[in-house]
Formats: C-alpha cells, sequence, structure tokens
C-alpha cells in the first residue's frame, strides 16, 4: 500500500435529480446530511458511517474539474468515483508522480455548513487521477482539514443499520487486465476471488469481474444498464441483515435476498448502482 493513501474516504453517486435521490434514500433508511454547495459548482447530499461515506452528487453548473462527472451523467446515473482517503494530499500526489501515474495538481474547494447559529466551512484538497487508470470509475484522493464539520455524529445513524462501507464491485471485460491500473495507483497486487480479483485499499476492497460472474454472485440484482467498464455494486456493512432488510421493505423497497444472506436493491431503485446490505 502506498504511505500516503488510507483507504477509501467516500464514494460518489452521480445523480441528475438531487431531490429524488435524496428522497429515495431516506426511504431505504439512510440520514442524510442538509444538502451542500461546493465552491465548484457541484452539489451533495452525504450518508455519513463511522470512517468513511457515501456522496449523493449533482453536477447542476458547468467547472472544468466536473467535466469528468458531466460527461459520466449524459450517459446515465451511478457510482462514478471512488475517493481514496490521505491525510496529506500534496504529499501522495508527489509520491504518485514519482511512481510515474500522472496525477492531476492538488485543487481546494470548500463548502459551507450549518451547524446550529454558526456556519463553517468544511474544507478538502483533492488529487484527480487520470480517468483511463482505473477504469470503470473515475479515482481521486481526498483529503480532508475539517473532519469534525463533516462526520457529525447526529448524521451517523440510520435505520437501515448501515455503518461502513463494506467494498465496490467493478464490471470489466478482463478483470485480470483491469486490476492492473488499480494495483498500480495502490501499490497493492490483485488477489484471486470466486467472481475475479480483488485489490485492497486499506480499507474496502475494490473488486473487479466480468457481467457474468458478478451477476451469479448477484443472482436476481439488476446491475446497471452500461457497457463495461463500470461499477456495478456497493456494498454497505450493516448491524443487523434482518433489521435492515424490515427498513428496506418499510420504505417501499423490495430486497433480494441473496445466498450468503445479504439483502441486495437494483440498480434500477438506486440510481444506477446496485446496493448490497451484509
Amino acid at each position: 500500500m502506498r504511505q500516503h493513501l488510507n483507504g477509501i474516504d467516500h464514494v460518489v453517486i452521480l445523480v441528475r435529480d438531487l431531490d429524488r435521490a435524496q428522497q429515495a434514500f431516506i426511504r431505504m433508511g439512510f440520514t442524510l446530511t442538509p444538502r451542500g454547495f461546493h465552491t465548484l459548482g457541484s452539489q451533495n447530499h452525504c450518508i455519513m458511517f463511522g470512517g468513511d461515506y457515501v456522496e449523493l452528487l449533482a453536477v447542476p453548473k458547468p467547472h472544468p474539474a466536473m467535466q469528468y462527472f458531466t460527461d459520466f451523467l449524459t450517459a446515465g446515473e451511478g457510482l462514478g468515483a471512488i475517493a481514496f482517503a490521505s491525510r496529506d494530499a500534496a504529499a501522495a500526489y508527489d509520491e504518485l508522480r514519482r511512481s510515474g501515474i500522472a496525477a492531476e495538481a492538488p485543487l481546494d474547494f470548500s463548502r459551507p455548513v450549518h451547524l446550529g447559529a454558526e456556519t463553517r466551512d468544511a474544507k478538502f484538497r483533492i488529487v484527480q487521477l487520470p480517468a483511463d487508470s482505473t477504469p470503470g470509475c473515475r479515482t481521486f484522493i481526498c483529503q480532508h482539514f475539517t473532519p469534525d464539520v463533516v462526520w457529525r455524529p447526529e448524521y451517523q445513524s440510520h435505520a437501515v443499520g448501515a455503518v461502513a462501507l463494506a467494498g465496490v464491485a467493478v464490471v470489466v471485460d478482463d478483470p485480470a487486465q483491469t486490476a492492473q491500473g488499480y494495483a498500480a495507483m495502490l501499490a497493492a497486487p490483485p488477489a484471486p476471488i470466486e467472481e475475479g480479483l480483488r485489490v485492497e485499499t486499506g480499507s474496502a476492497p475494490v473488486a473487479l469481474a466480468t457481467s457474468a460472474a458478478l451477476g451469479a454472485r448477484l443472482r436476481g440484482v439488476g446491475l446497471p444498464a452500461r457497457h463495461p467498464p463500470f461499477v456495478a455494486a456497493l456494498f454497505i456493512r450493516v448491524a443487523d441483515r434482518s433489521k435492515a432488510a424490515a427498513a428496506l421493505r418499510a420504505g417501499g423497497f423490495a430486497p433480494v435476498r441473496l445466498a450468503d444472506g445479504s439483502f441486495a436493491i437494483g440498480a434500477d431503485r438506486a440510481f444506477g448502482v446496485a446496493i448490497i446490505f451484509g
């Protein structure tokens, strides 16, 4: 693993209608943060866990730094990016460049967060990686300068019992070839799993599989209607699977029970990515 990367910080689900996405994820049993307005023009709601989170992101205003996301949304919604945590994004940038990875220069931005009568800025520094280095999604490095503003205890309790990201699955035509990009970025060798290959991140792993192999693993669960490569599934750890299923049903969803006892929502109900609660 690289010295200045510390696992997955968050994943980004890109949506066209942030209001509609907000309501759907609330019905799934998630607690969402109030809407954030970035200085780059994007808007978000976050689903906060103990050490990582899911970001629902819309891009209503064009910005050069957001062009990949804008282009992604022209083909549909879905999980379009993975952010890797770093305590020093500038050092991570240097480390990646020394390894021959054409990382973009660090970029700082912020968004205001209302905390009762007080308003503070949540401040970030990101380093974006070339889109072709990790086929299926954009990857970037994210440093939080104000984690206390982002990880608020009032937003970390969820009716569905979600506690952490557990993994991401990317559908590709050739797992062995595609895994090399992720392995080079993370400096972590890919390891075989039943569906294909897995690359460790320091926290939740990234799995790479063909559509047929992942479809067999997630039998009965609708995967995104995209051409490979694409992120097909997001795995979320829950405290109690049966309670998670009950919360999903209460929100009007019909979760599919998988062979390992986890429950899943198809991509057609979760804005372009299948979500597995396990």
